[in-house]
């Protein structure tokens, strides 16, 4: 396999746009990723083009990629649709990876878009009930006691994380032993690093107090310790190391790309964070101890505290420690969602993938402004999507270094 870098990344800012189509959104992220990288369109040999929902929110099928791309000068290149729930952008992204490392192609573009927000919020809620097996989807609602009036409130999938992290005590104010100070903590901090980011959908910060008083979601979650709707476009190039040696390019090295699915029911297997984070210490040849800043699916604020202990930034059952002795804060010796995170950068899901890529680039090349991370040499990006058993469906595991 051929060395694989990133010469440009871009993205629109994430949030609430009514007004704001999937292609004007995609043409922003991809105008501002060949301006990053100064590259013109036309070396562009293929696209992977990353959406979960647009038919469901919008009614387009089918062609996504090509619509969205053909006012972009992007013509007559193959463009690859990519679907896979909340990973979509960061399995765009892979499958880009792959056909320049296999030597396919010398540059390729990978591209997240999504719009979630409606009017009519129900409708963007439903959307997530495609990303489980519908043919359980009764049974499912069943098993966590949600009644119509709640799917019209949540996602369902805030409900799924919870029976994920802690199934035998649905009502508790606690998860696998994370308290909801500690919970609150998470989005304390992540409110904070999305303060500092422009593309941030929020970008206040909140206090202990705030979030423990907000609206009360399910279980111990508030709203602020879950990821809202959004919208948003996220892009990225993929050259070759000798591409880029030609054409004077400069830019991160992609050391690991892992995607996998879900053990579904067969707990036999590790969860899919696991041994997703497993394969790609081992592709980079690296470990846990060298990672100097990561990326993480906190799409409920306790996840992000369970993801530390499945990436083994720390011993199980030691998550809390790192969040409360701000190793994972800014300043921290492992800094972990310094965009803000899906609770505060915002979880657009066609999106999210290459949204976490986009950061991860950024702070490896020293433009993350007045979040950066200092002398970061590695960098690691975690993404699941959709729920099969008691896991994520899909799971992608990236790490990148200078």
């Amino acid at each position: 396999m051929r060395k694989v870098r990133v010469v440009g990344a871009g993205m629109t800012r994430f949030g609430k746009f009514l007004k704001r189509g999937l292609r004007d959104l995609a043409e922003e992220a991809v105008q501002h990723t060949v301006q990053d990288a100064g590259l013109g369109l036309t070396e562009v040999e293929a696209a992977y083009v990353g959406n979960s929902v647009a038919g469901l929110i919008t009614g387009q099928e089918t062609i996504r990629g090509q619509v969205v791309l053909r006012k972009t000068g992007l013509l007559g290149i193959p463009i690859v649709n990519v679907e896979n729930a909340c990973a979509s952008a960061s399995t765009a992204f892979h499958l880009g990876w792959i056909s320049v490392a296999s030597g396919l192609y010398d540059c390729v573009l990978a591209l997240g878009v999504e719009k979630l927000s409606d009017p009519d919020k129900a409708k963007s809620l439903r959307a997530f009930n495609s990303a489980v097996d519908i043919s359980e989807l009764a049974e499912i609602e069943k098993q966590l006691g949600r009644s119509g009036e709640d799917a019209k409130e949540r996602s369902l999938f805030m409900d799924l994380y919870l029976s994920m992290l802690n199934p035998d005590e649905p009502a508790s104010q606690s998860v696998n032993g994370i308290t909801r100070e500690q919970m609150a903590l998470v989005s304390v901090k992540n409110h904070y690093h999305g303060s500092l980011n422009p593309y941030a959908q929020y970008r206040e910060a909140v206090t202990l107090e705030e979030v423990l008083q907000s609206r009360h979601v399910v279980g111990p979650l508030t709203v602020h310790m879950c990821s809202p709707l959004g919208d948003g476009a996220a892009a990225a190039l993929i050259v070759s190391d000798e591409f880029a040696r030609r054409k004077g390019l400069k830019g991160p090295r992609v050391n690991a790309s892992v995607l996998i699915s879900g053990r579904g029911d067969d707990h036999s297997m590790a969860p899919s964070i696991r041994r997703a984070a497993t394969r790609a210490y081992e592709m980079a040849g690296i470990g846990p101890e060298d990672i100097d800043l990561a990326e993480v699916h906190d799409a409920v604020a306790p996840a992000e505290i369970t993801i530390y202990e499945d990436l083994r930034f720390c011993a199980p059952g030691d998550g809390p420690k790192l969040l409360e002795d701000r190793v994972t804060w800014l300043g921290g010796k492992l800094p972990v969602n310094t965009s803000g995170g899906l609770l505060a950068r915002g979880h657009p899901i066609g999106a999210t993938g290459l949204g976490q890529i986009v950061e991860v680039v950024w702070q490896l090349q020293g433009k993350a402004g007045k979040r950066q991370v200092e002398n970061c040499q590695v960098g690691l990006t975690q993404n699941g999507g959709g729920h099969i058993g008691f896991d994520l469906a899909a799971m992608a595991v990236h790490l990148f270094s200078v």
